[in-house]
């Protein structure tokens, strides 16, 4: 197998992780009166607002990053399963940018940006824990419990109602994304140093 193709992917993923996580702060600093626990992260992708020309191309650049990604992934570890995984989880964030929450509503909501967020939340926590089969201890084992615990999160953000868990809607969404944004730059940092080992 040729190791240029994990050095790629992790390439890929940690600059399109971390290029994300940057926006996102940027975003917040000046979107008016933004609020951590009272926003919804999409909030920031919203047209009308400064903080869209940062968002929504970042956010699509993290899915396209992940979705390149995934082609180099099956040419190293040709497990289609786990390639198909990381297809849906860029395609999801590429969605989201591309289809703000103020865009195609139907009774106030936003169809095609909600469908696109679940496929990234739930396909992206689904493809760390996946992840196990094409990494080395001790980070396959951060790799499922990251995978995890923005699932538990998916499921406290659709069960807790407003409460919750006393952190608001936009503090929730958070302990789901938050734990994606970490693995997918720790994958990165995982695979990149492959073709230093040559």
């Amino acid at each position: 197998m040729d190791s240029h193709n994990k050095t790629i992917v992790g390439a890929l993923l940690f600059v399109g992780g971390l290029q994300f996580v940057v926006a996102m702060i940027v975003a917040e600093a000046v979107y008016p009166n933004y609020s951590v626990s009272g926003n919804y992260i999409s909030d920031l992708g919203v047209w009308s607002k400064p903080s869209a020309i940062i968002f929504d191309p970042s956010i699509i650049l993290l899915g396209l990053t992940i979705l390149i990604g995934a082609y180099f992934i099956q040419r190293e570890f040709r497990l289609g399963a786990v390639t198909g995984l990381f297809v849906l989880a860029g395609l999801g964030p590429i969605g989201v940018g591309l289809f703000p929450e103020n865009t195609f509503l139907a009774n106030g909501v936003p169809v095609i940006h909600s469908v696109a967020a679940i496929i990234s939340f739930v396909f992206g926590a689904i493809a760390a824990i996946a992840c196990y089969r094409i990494t080395k201890s001790p980070f396959r084992y951060f790799s499922v419990m990251l995978g995890v615990a923005s699932l538990l999160a998916l499921v406290l953000f659709a069960s807790t109602g407003p409460s919750y868990l006393g952190i608001g809607v936009g503090g929730m969404e958070r302990m789901i994304v938050y734990p994606n944004l970490i693995w997918t730059i720790g994958l990165g940092a995982n695979l990149m140093p492959s073709l230093n080992k040559q």
